[in-house]
């Protein structure tokens, strides 16, 4: 039985070195999970008696199980190279359709624009819908749209300002006081300008301009005239006089004198906000074309205030602009890939998911950093990063090897030793069986 235990021996050490060789070799590769021969000794099955007192026949490879531990996480320059921190894997598909599983987040896009890895997988995930919503449901591949983003117009404009309540009276002295010049200040007291985009992205600059008036009902409230103009003309609704210059206000604010949320005539429906404004076709300095009519604009000037402070805009929004080309893409914690533009704009183009199994090590390896399911690794758990017990991701980052060289390095060391004294084992009985048949 001496040849069979060393042979055995030889085969399990010889295993065990090439094990050892992979991990070596695969020091530098993303993602990597270093592997470890496990043995177990061999008995010859007794169908009667007791084994107690059996020597066995040798060893065996039971399993070459593999170590999924956080492997340490390196930064790059490239918003796609991506490491997961923490648990799960990348669902990929495969170049013939099947789903293979990766922690190898080395991604680029194709000329498709698919994301996909340098074996051409492509990255599984959630689509976003138009406005950039992410549609959890149905997994699909992710792709980045290399199409700039198209002109919006203005729908909706907000201004948060403060007028001084102890500002001077601008306003006509009759009665409330209607009328402006434009090119004369001391007819208004503040102004201030926002642009706003047509349908074809061209930008309309909008001025507002705030004169104060005396209050009609005596009580003290604040009451101002808000007069606004584009590309520098009049609107229609403020019946410009000869001259251009505006008689009747965009709508009139009033503050109550006790505080509270102030009102406006004319008001739309609701009675919170000015009413809508519709800009006119106007004109651009010349070769420039036109800018489109604009509108109805939703004006929203509810959170103003009429205090003793001097007058301050602290945050002017709409929500129009320009068209715009792609210029990044940035990954988000939680997977979600986000487009942005020239513009300033950004959208969502997608999220992507990980999965994670009961029995990591029941995975079959099939190469190129990557993983299939088996029966054996159980039912996949899909979610989003950051999701039960699936990491985060972190972009511009990858996640080395697990290997720890200094260890793999002591253990060939060690292999080698073994698998010397298994030959060494051999070689004894082959001497034993000389002597045995030489003093025959």
């Amino acid at each position: 039985m001496g040849f069979q235990q060393g042979l055995s021996g030889l085969n399990a050490t010889s295993q065990q070195l090439s094990v050892i060789g992979n991990n070596i070799a695969n020091a530098n590769t993303y993602g990597e999970k270093s592997s470890s021969a496990q043995f177990s000794d061999l008995y010859a099955n007794a169908l009667s008696g007791s084994q107690s007192n059996q020597a066995g026949i040798g060893t065996t490879i039971s399993t070459i199980a593999q170590d999924f531990s956080q492997g340490s996480i390196v930064t790059t320059d490239n918003p796609l190279d991506l490491a997961i921190n923490g648990g799960g894997f990348y669902m990929l598909k495969g170049v013939s359709g099947q789903t293979l599983y990766s922690r190898d987040g080395e991604f680029q896009v194709d000329k498709a624009g698919n994301v996909v890895n340098s074996a051409g997988q492509t990255l599984y995930g959630y689509s976003a819908n138009a406005q950039g919503q992410i549609q959890q449901g149905a997994l699909t591949t992710l792709t980045i749209p290399t199409a700039g983003i198209a002109p919006k117009a203005t729908d909706t404009l907000a201004l948060n300002f403060n007028l001084n309540s102890s500002a001077s009276i601008t306003a006509p002295s009759s009665g409330t006081g209607t009328g402006m010049s434009l090119t004369d200040s001391t007819t208004y007291n503040n102004a201030t300008s926002i642009t706003v985009y047509d349908a074809k992205g061209n930008a309309v600059p909008v001025t507002f301009y705030f004169q104060q008036a005396v209050d009609p009902s005596g009580q003290g409230n604040g009451v101002w005239n808000v007069y606004a103009t584009a590309n520098g003309q009049t609107l229609a609704s403020e019946s410009p006089d000869g001259n251009g210059n505006p008689t009747t206000p965009f709508t009139t604010i009033t503050y109550p004198a006790a505080g509270g949320t102030p009102t406006f005539n004319p008001a739309n429906a609701a009675g919170t906000d000015a009413p809508q404004l519709n800009i006119p076709m106007g004109t651009q300095t010349p070769p420039a074309a036109p800018t489109l009519a604009v509108g109805p604009i939703n004006v929203s000037l509810a959170t103003s205030t009429n205090n003793n402070a001097s007058f301050a805009v602290t945050s002017d929004t709409q929500d129009g602009y320009a068209p715009g080309s792609l210029t990044s893409v940035s990954i988000s914690a939680q997977g979600v890939f986000q487009a942005n533009y020239s513009n300033g704009q950004s959208k969502n183009t997608g999220q992507l998911v990980l999965a994670n199994f009961p029995n990591l090590n029941g995975l079959q390896a099939v190469g190129g950093n990557a993983w299939s399911s088996t029966f054996a690794a159980g039912t996949s758990v899909i979610g989003t990063p950051g999701s039960g017990n699936l990491g985060e991701i972190q972009s511009s980052a990858l996640e080395s090897s697990n290997v720890n060289l200094t260890n793999q390095l002591v253990s060939l060391v060690s292999a080698q030793r073994n698998y010397q004294a298994n030959a060494q084992s051999v070689k004894t009985v082959d001497q034993d069986l000389q002597t045995l048949t030489t003093s025959l």
